[in-house]
């Protein structure tokens, strides 16, 4: 039996050589695009995990409200401070769409609300009959005072009011700071008087290791290109089988005493070395080309023997898949383009083009019944949330099932045809 396996794989492999420029294609197609999307969604990867987004920020106080603004807005992890523009200039830029936004801090902003501060507290303590200034209670700024927000025109609305209400938070906090010192000040007493929320918000996550949740842009194109390079060998296995079929190998082979599920079993064994070879190509270029090129380096430590697994299991489904294709073809011009087609839009929908977390909810729901999203999952679980065999199991087994189900089905309809 293992000489007739050994002698299947050695016909699959001079099937293979006939058609180098095929082979070619499948190893170098992948590789071209991987490094081509890779740089084209870096920018759009960044954005997803935080990078900053620069905003003109213009200080026209220069005292204690527009300097904790100011700090504030720096601590953050959400903005970057342009502070080189001036009203008019930062106004018309954001309106061109150069900036996102520009936020303009009015003058004596912190003088004018000290004011008001002063003058009502003390209307408060003299209402008490307490003694008071008489002459800050009547000190009140007859206007208020507007921080100036420019949108770029494009601005989701979402994010405006976010922006607004975040400085509006920050305003309010600085006020109620000064409102309980004032106090303190009128009322003499050395009590700190601090206010407090009483409530806060608590972010509870589950354990899942050091890595992020979100993957970068190389953590998701290289097993996501991968797994496209793997299921498009389906076009050069569905020909080959079509070939078989139209030159006579194939009734040879059901003649003789081999039997036919050593034939798929070579196929299978000849393919499964092409997908693992073509995703340690991947990998190789996320360590060692992706750096040179600016671009995160792809960590595989301690996740190796992992990853293969899935590439295994993914390269089954592929070929099952390939196998039901050549098997249910009866050209060349039916398998070749239908094989293509059929892979781009499992790879669509499965979330190897646009990350299935950028999709709408309705196709979300369909991309859990493609096998690459299956695949692409049990990659996520291992690189970002560490994982282990029996975490991705299920998909593990999706796959698995996928190839069965595919090879069935192919005899089936193999055996059917035959008989008539």
């Amino acid at each position: 039996m293992l000489y007739k396996l050994w002698r299947s794989f050695i016909k699959e492999i001079q099937l293979l050589k006939r058609d180098s420029g095929g082979i070619v294609i499948i190893f170098l197609m992948p590789l071209l695009l991987i490094i081509t999307i890779t740089l084209i969604q870096d920018s759009t990867f960044k954005n997803l995990e935080g990078s900053k987004i620069p905003i003109i920020f213009i200080d026209n106080d220069r005292s204690e409200i527009s300097k904790s603004i100011k700090s504030e807005l720096e601590s953050s992890k959400t903005f970057e401070l342009i502070t080189d523009f001036k009203e008019d200039a930062a106004k018309k830029t954001v309106f061109t769409g150069d900036y996102q936004m520009a936020i303009v801090i009015p003058e004596n902003l912190t003088k004018d609300l000290n004011s008001n501060i002063d003058s009502k507290v003390q209307a408060v303590v003299s209402s008490f009959g307490l003694e008071t200034d008489s002459a800050l209670i009547k000190t009140v700024p007859t206007k208020a005072k507007d921080i100036h927000l420019y949108f770029d025109p494009a601005t989701n609305s979402g994010f405006k009011s976010s922006v607004m209400n975040a400085i509006n938070k920050m305003v309010f906090q600085i006020e109620n700071k000064k409102i309980y010192k004032a106090f303190q000040d009128q009322l003499g007493t050395t009590e700190e008087l601090e206010s407090k929320s009483l409530i806060s918000f608590k972010e509870i996550t589950p354990n899942l290791g050091k890595t992020e949740q979100m993957p970068n842009s190389v953590q998701h194109n290289v097993p996501a290109w991968a797994l496209f390079a793997i299921f498009f060998i389906v076009v050069p296995l569905s020909i080959n089988l079509v070939k078989e079929k139209s030159q006579g190998t194939s009734v040879r082979v059901r003649v003789s005493p081999t039997p036919y599920y050593i034939h798929i079993l070579g196929k299978t064994f000849t393919y499964l070395i092409i997908c693992i070879i073509q995703f340690l190509l991947m990998v190789a270029v996320g360590i060692w080309l992706f750096p040179y090129m600016d671009l995160p380096q792809f960590d595989v430590t301690g996740k190796m023997f992992h990853l293969l697994i899935v590439t295994l299991f993914a390269g089954l489904a592929a070929i099952g898949f390939g196998i039901l294709l050549g098997t249910v073809a009866n050209t060349q011009e039916q398998s070749a383009p239908f094989g293509a087609t059929s892979v781009v839009v499992l790879a669509a929908i499965g979330g190897i083009w646009v990350p299935v977390f950028l999709m709408p909810e309705f196709m979300q729901t369909i991309a859990k019944f493609s096998p690459m999203n299956w695949g692409l999952n049990a990659y996520y679980d291992i690189i970002l949330r560490n994982s282990g065999l029996g975490e991705i199991a299920q998909e593990l087994i999706f796959l698995l099932l996928f190839y069965f189900a595919m090879v069935t089905i192919s005899l089936i309809y193999d055996r059917k045809q035959n008989a008539v």
